[in-house]
C-alpha cells in the first residue's frame, strides 16, 4: 500500500449518512434504520467530530427507560444517550498506519482536518478491497 494515503480510502463527508447532536433519539433510529447503518457517527452544528452511536447505544437507552415509546424518544435528546464504545478519528494528515491500528478494531474511522472538523469516513471494506485489488495484482 506504499504510496497511498488516507485520502486514497476516504468517503467524503458528502456521501456519509451522520448525526447531529441536536438530534433526538427517535430521529437517530429514524436516520440508521433508513440508512441500514449499525454506527453513525454524530458531529455538532459546525461539523465538528464529536463521536459515534451504535445500535447498542439506542438499545441500552431504551431499556433503561422503563416505558419508553415511540413518541417519548422525541423528546430525548441525542446528548444525553450514553456512548459506550469510542470511535477514535485519524487526522487526514496521519500515516496509514495509524488508520490500521483503528480499523483493526472499528467498521470505520472518523477522518477529521487539523481542527477535528469532520471530512468523511474510511471503511474497513474500502481497506480490504484494496488489499484484495493488490494481491491480485501480485498473482
Amino acid at each position: 500500500m506504499e504510496n497511498k494515503n488516507i485520502l486514497f480510502f476516504l468517503t467524503p463527508k458528502s456521501q456519509v449518512a451522520y448525526c447531529l447532536d441536536t438530534f433526538t433519539l427517535r430521529q437517530v433510529v429514524e436516520k440508521m434504520d433508513f440508512h441500514h447503518y449499525a454506527a453513525m457517527p454524530i458531529l455538532n452544528k459546525k461539523g465538528k467530530y464529536i463521536g459515534a452511536i451504535t445500535e447498542g447505544d439506542l438499545l441500552w437507552t431504551i431499556r433503561e427507560k422503563n416505558e419508553l415509546n415511540y413518541q417519548a424518544s422525541e423528546k430525548i435528546p441525542l446528548k444525553e444517550i450514553k456512548l459506550r464504545r469510542t470511535y477514535n478519528p485519524v487526522k487526514i494528515s496521519s500515516t496509514l498506519e495509524s488508520l490500521m491500528d483503528l480499523i483493526e478494531n472499528q467498521n470505520f474511522v472518523p477522518v477529521v482536518d487539523d481542527n477535528d472538523i469532520f471530512i468523511g469516513i474510511v471503511t474497513r471494506k474500502s481497506v480490504l478491497k484494496e488489499f484484495e485489488r493488490q494481491m491480485k495484482e501480485e498473482e
